[in-house]
């Protein structure tokens, strides 16, 4: 497989041909069309290929490297491509590599990578390894010192979350709506460096209804429902009084909506009945005038890096990224099934991670995030974000006796009789019920006398 270089890297590969005593003229002609190929014979194979001790130098120069002296930047790739390391190790390892190359020797570079492959191997599962027990271990023991409290001060204004086991049991029960949704919104431009813009953007995003913007009282006299708005409420929130009546006409209440001298506005009811005129009344308070519905309320804050940012109480994350001045390459959500459904399953998938990574971390509980990148890979393996549960991973098992032992027993049971279903005993709690060793660790061995 190639792989094209960037233009950084042709830059240096450029320099490199220079010192090698190439041309200026040849190597600028070469410069834009270079890709450099595998890497994968040494100064050794050349000569023992019939090639000429002279040619063999010049071969290995061009390739970027040398056969003895300083690091060049073709035995980092040919070092690094030799190695049983993924791919994206690899891209890594040569990143790193290059920007060190002047302080490395030939020893070094190979103690380094030696290091990192023994790493990598360390870091590998045992085969037949029982990973999901061991996550389950993992996370369920530490999650038994966790706090019961439900809500906890996020530090932000009065803006509180979920947190602790709550949250934990939220997350993998996968709900579509958390119970505290919130968002982490980032600015860019002027909006991240002027507190004031920033504070206009909290009135665009948080939603205002009319009831926010003053009174609204049903008047049986007249049969009509009176709005009396508050000239510092309107201010605040940068909206005109015209906006408010346009929207009054446009919510088809059916009624003459007209402003009196005292600067009331009086919506009156078609048909006089008191139950419409209630009706009415319910309508007009729950208008939406300005900002996102959901948003409850927004407050802007400064970040680590000084930066001006907004933290929101309620979350819409597709409506919020067609606002002006919102950086959403940077904006968050606690909302998992909203990710999945604006950003797709791997963005989802992340977000599992960070959560539970976050909400851990937060009780101060060390949890390696293979256990949690483990659990986040089963429950959206699929394409859709699902429950560990009866709805969800667990429901959905092949082995009879693994559903009916989590939830619902007799039902999994007479269902699996209807339809005749086997229950191979391949898993875990099949084999525990029948008496079986596991097929896991020392389980997986079969002795066979001859």
């Amino acid at each position: 497989m190639r792989r094209v270089l960037t233009a950084e890297e042709k830059e240096e590969v450029a320099e490199e041909l220079v010192r090698a005593g190439i041309e200026e003229e040849i190597v600028e002609q070469i410069k834009e069309e270079f890709i450099p190929a595998e890497l994968t014979i040494e100064f050794d194979e050349l000569l023992g290929m019939q090639i000429e001790e002279e040619y063999a130098r010049d071969i290995m120069m061009m390739q970027g490297r040398g056969e003895e002296g300083e690091v060049k930047l073709g035995d980092i790739e040919l070092k690094v491509n030799k190695s049983k390391l993924p791919e994206r190790i690899k891209g890594e390892l040569r990143k790193k590599l290059r920007a060190v190359r002047n302080k490395l020797s030939r020893r070094k570079l190979d103690e380094i990578l030696n290091k990192v492959v023994e790493r990598y191997e360390k870091a590998k599962v045992e085969p037949r390894e029982a990973v999901g027990i061991v996550a389950a271990q993992s996370i369920g023991e530490p999650g038994t010192q966790m706090t019961l409290r439900t809500f906890h001060y996020a530090g932000v204004g009065a803006i509180y979350i979920t947190l602790g086991l709550p949250r934990i049991i939220e997350i993998v029960d996968a709900r579509k709506k958390p119970s505290t949704p919130a968002m982490k919104i980032k600015l860019e431009g002027e909006y991240a460096a002027d507190r004031n813009k920033a504070e206009e953007l909290t009135m665009e995003i948080e939603e205002t209804y009319i009831r926010d913007l003053g009174n609204v009282e049903a008047s049986t006299e007249d049969m009509s429902v009176w709005v009396s708005l508050k000239e510092r409420e309107l201010k605040r929130r940068h909206i005109e009084r015209e906006e408010v009546e346009e929207k009054l006409k446009s919510i088809g209440a059916g009624g003459l909506v007209e402003a009196t001298e005292d600067g009331k506005l009086r919506i009156q009811v078609q048909n006089k009945f008191y139950h419409e005129l209630l009706r009415l009344e319910e309508k007009v308070s729950n208008t939406l005038v300005k900002g996102i519905e959901g948003i409850k309320r927004a407050i802007v804050r400064k970040d680590a890096d000084g930066e001006y940012m907004l933290y929101t109480e309620g979350s819409a994350l597709k409506k919020v990224m067609r606002i002006e001045g919102v950086d959403f390459s940077r904006t968050t959500t606690n909302n998992i099934a909203e990710i999945a459904d604006v950003l797709g399953i791997e963005a989802a998938r992340n977000a599992i991670i960070e959560e539970m990574m976050g909400t851990l971390e937060e009780q101060g509980l060390d949890v390696d995030a293979r256990h949690v990148m483990l659990i986040a890979d089963a429950m959206t393996m699929d394409g859709e974000v699902k429950q560990i549960g009866r709805h969800g991973l667990a429901g959905g098992k092949a082995s009879v006796l693994s559903r009916a032992a989590f939830e619902v027993t007799v039902d999994n049971l007479l269902e699996a009789a209807i339809h005749g279903e086997t229950d191979e005993l391949k898993g875990v709690t099949e084999n525990v019920i029948v008496g079986q060793p596991i097929k896991l660790g020392t389980g997986a061995i079969e002795l066979v006398a001859r």
